[in-house]
This record gives structure tokens, sequence and C-alpha cells, in this order.
């Protein structure tokens, strides 16, 4: 994997300052319209990257980035739904525990916190190795059943493992990256935003071919 790519390719496009400020302006403006176009449009840089396109930075097109964009935060709610089932018991416990005024009440809802809270965590990192795939066959094949194929996205990340650990380790941080621009007096992030989103993007493109390339050896 070409790690450092992943963080420089943007800046290898001499218009990477327009490629990049207008979906920022877009998904930081627009309430939700705007996030599903600029996760759509770092959708594009996946597909760039696995086709193989020397310049993967694009332009954003509304309502393509906006389709694709939708599409992806489909499967990212399919895949978040366990984070919910998990969660549920706590609440529901926590309201009894309030209700009784029972000191026992309040150690089973600690316990069941720290039970649950774990299995969270279990799940919150096979959800960070799986979302890439997942999010990469969106972007190749644009339907939200290709992101949708548990059984063969998880074969996917199981085969390539390390790949996914550094695709995972790329999007943390870039995650921390878009936190960067609130240092600038808050406009930073019309920038650092959506360069995140574009190393994520293109991380998510590594890994799909590395994962593809592996498959037919």
């Amino acid at each position: 994997m070409k790690f450092a790519d992943a963080f420089t390719f943007v800046f290898q496009d001499p218009d990477w300052l327009k490629k990049t400020i207008i979906p920022g302006l877009v998904g930081l403006l627009i309430p939700v319209v705007g996030q599903l176009v600029l996760l759509g449009w770092a959708l594009k840089v996946t597909l760039n990257v696995v086709r193989n396109n020397p310049n993967p930075l694009p332009n954003m097109e509304f309502g393509a980035d906006l389709g694709r964009g939708f599409k992806a935060w489909v499967v990212g709610l399919v895949y978040s739904l366990p984070m919910l089932i998990f969660y549920l018991p706590i609440i529901i416990l926590t309201v009894i525990a309030e209700n009784s005024g029972e000191q026992s009440m309040a150690a089973i809802v600690a316990i069941a916190g720290i039970c649950f809270g774990f299995l969270m965590l279990l799940y919150g990192i096979v959800m960070g190795l799986m979302l890439p795939a997942a999010y990469a066959k969106v972007a190749v094949e644009d339907t939200i059943g290709a992101g949708l194929a548990f059984g063969e996205i998880f074969k996917m990340v199981k085969s390539n493992l390390v790949t996914y650990l550094l695709v995972l380790v790329g999007t943390l941080a870039a995650s921390f990256i878009a936190s960067l621009g609130s240092i600038a007096c808050v406009v930073g992030i019309f920038l650092t935003v959506p360069y995140s989103f574009a190393i994520m993007g293109h991380f998510y493109g590594q890994g799909y071919l590395e994962a593809k390339a592996l498959k037919t050896m």
C-alpha cells in the first residue's frame, strides 16, 4: 500500500484548491444533503483510484455525488444498527434504575454498561475495518446491495487484514486532520474537511485494489 500517496495526491493536481474548496463549502454549509454530496465526492476518489486514474482528484458533480453518497449513507446506517442494539439495554436498565432508586439496580447498570460497552468497542473495530471495503464496493458497483454483501466483504477484509488495518489507521489520521481546521478560526475546516474525505477515499480505493489483486493471484 502506498500510504503516503493518500496524503499527497491532492496537491499534485494543479486545480486542487478549487476541487477541494467547493465540496467543502457544499458539505459544511448545506445541512444533511451537503454531507451526502461530500461523501459521494470522496467515493469518486475511490473509483478513480480503482480505475488507476493518474489524476484521481475529481471535480464535484452535485447530482451524481449526492446519489453515490446517499447509497453509501444507507450502507453505513445498516452497519451501525448493531451499535444501537448494544446500547438499548443500557438505556432501558438506566431508566429502570432511576425509577426504582435501588442501589442494586445501579450496580447492575454499571456491570451492563461495561459488558455492552466492550461489545460496542469490539464491533466498532470490526465496523471500522469493513466499512471501507463496503464503501469501495458501493463506489465501484454503484449499488446499495454491493455494500451490503456482508459475507463477501467480511471475507475480503479477513483475507487482507493487514491492508485494512492500514486503511483504518489512515482514516483515523484523516479524521484528525479534519479537526485541525478549527484552529484557523474555524475557517480552515472548509479545506481540512474535504481534504480528509479525499484521503479516506484514496485509502478505500487502495484497499479495494490490493484485495482484488490478491484474490486473482
